[in-house]
């Protein structure tokens, strides 16, 4: 695969919804044989495309539910830090503390019934499991540029479960040659 960045805006009017980012599949010709856009169409095509989604559209419906349990989360994280207000900055930041406890006890449970393997589903890799990945170490790793109490806030809330799952995927082959090279999540919540 290639990463391709339009020059932006004086590209946006040739973008499927005029936004970025766009998933194109180039056919042996080079032609643009499939396009689709918005982020977590591709991330969940993607899982699909590689195995990550099981085939039954039940089970599939149960990791795609966690997925959006935890944008709900971001949504409000992302608001308490863009919020002005103190009383709005107040508000976000509950309903951000709310679903965060939400998510980790859901997930907790999850694993639990999993049998404590370190995986919300099955014995390898899952879609819930990159993406749960993902989410821990921006509240843990990439919130700190804007707000550094947040990873002070999350922290004490994860679960020996959760900081389980997080330890299986950053151990996961197919992860950690694409985190080798970036900041620990496990020694973030470890320290």
């Amino acid at each position: 695969w290639t990463e391709e960045h339009p020059e932006w805006p004086q590209a946006k009017p040739e973008q499927p919804h005029g936004r970025l980012p766009v998933l194109v599949e180039k056919s042996a010709d080079g032609s643009a044989d499939f396009v689709i856009t918005e982020s977590s169409n591709i991330e969940r095509y993607l899982a699909r495309v590689h195995g990550f989604l099981p085939a039954d559209p039940k089970q599939a419906a149960l990791q795609e539910q966690i997925r959006d349990l935890i944008s709900d989360v971001g949504v409000f994280l992302g608001g308490y830090v863009q919020a002005k207000d103190e009383e709005g900055k107040k508000a976000l930041f509950e309903k951000f503390e709310g679903l965060f406890e939400t998510l980790v006890k859901v997930q907790t449970k999850l694993i639990k019934d999993n049998g404590n393997t370190g995986r919300l589903f099955g014995n390898s890799l899952s879609y819930a499991d990159i993406v749960s990945y993902g989410f821990y170490k921006n509240v843990m790793i990439g919130i700190v540029k804007f707000d550094a109490s947040i990873p002070a806030l999350a922290k004490p809330k994860l679960t020996p479960e959760v900081a389980k799952l997080i330890a299986t995927v950053e151990a996961d082959p197919l992860v950690e040659k694409h985190t080798a090279k970036a900041d620990s999540l496990v020694a973030a919540i470890s320290a």
